[in-house]
């Protein structure tokens, strides 16, 4: 969090050269904004606090829903506040339920962004109403999986079960499969969704709308 009366340190992140230059423009023209250094999305990785010691980040995805958007998911891992800029609401409420502070229309006005920096800064969601998600993605709609979360059915069986916080032994009398069975899915679901314990993966899988909590 930064300090009162201080500037916060905001890292720019955009697949495109131009389009990382320009928004890198936009926010060191804002009095209340240093950047502190430009990412494309693939670059994004654990070490960004430590290399960068942002305040927060903002997070363009452009207008191709293939690049930026599976790599967004590492801002969760980092626990960076996030301003997002997607072109367009179903980009958006993906990138709400994958744990954004803020979503904004790529056209976004300096000031404006500056606000919503600041605010995400401080722990607080700022979004434009417009963009802002009415209820959880329709399936195939605003919903990235994140990296390898291509879960089989039976996984999303296991998955909803561990959620309710069942042991291993109640998922599978619930399925009829053994605890074997079961270690093996759970140990998938872990993977698939990039976490390391089932509470992580209950959380993740909520957010980005794959249960209900």
């Amino acid at each position: 969090m930064p300090r009162r009366g201080h500037d916060i340190r905001v890292l720019v992140v955009a697949d495109d050269q131009l389009t990382r230059a320009g928004l890198a423009a936009v926010v060191a023209g804002q009095p209340e904004c240093t950047v502190v250094g430009q990412l494309a999305g693939a670059e994004f990785s654990s070490s960004v606090p430590d290399l960068y010691a942002p305040d927060a980040v903002v997070w363009d995805l452009g207008w191709d829903s293939t690049s930026s958007p599976r790599y967004f998911h590492r801002t969760q891992k980092t626990g960076l506040p996030t301003v997002v800029l997607a072109p367009d609401r179903a980009q958006a409420a993906a990138a709400w339920y994958a744990g954004a502070l803020g979503t904004l229309p790529r056209d976004v006005e300096g000031p404006t962004l500056a606000t919503a920096l600041l605010a995400a800064a401080q722990g607080l969601a700022v979004s434009d109403p417009a963009l802002l998600p009415s209820a959880k993605p329709a399936a195939g709609e605003g919903h990235w999986p994140l990296a390898g979360t291509s879960l089989t059915p039976r996984e999303l069986e296991v998955l909803a079960l561990l959620a309710e916080g069942l042991p291993n032994k109640s998922i599978a009398r619930h399925l009829d499969i053994s605890e074997h069975t079961v270690k093996f899915h759970v140990n998938a679901v872990l993977a698939k969704l990039d976490v390391q314990s089932r509470t992580e993966a209950a959380v993740r899988a909520a957010r980005i709308g794959l249960i209900t909590l």
